[in-house]
């Protein structure tokens, strides 16, 4: 991966959080928050 495409990887996924939270609040992203944290654990056990 080119450090532009990790450039512009980042700038989506930062734009996507703000979307997310200036339209729905900051519920949802606590509740993502929890589940990453769940996937990263169990990803972790597999390895």
């Amino acid at each position: 991966m080119t450090n532009l495409i990790a450039f512009i990887l980042g700038i989506l996924l930062v734009g996507a959080i703000a979307v997310d939270w200036a339209f729905y609040g900051t519920e949802h992203m606590i509740f993502l928050g929890k589940k990453m944290l769940e996937l990263i654990e169990w990803v972790a056990f597999w390895r």
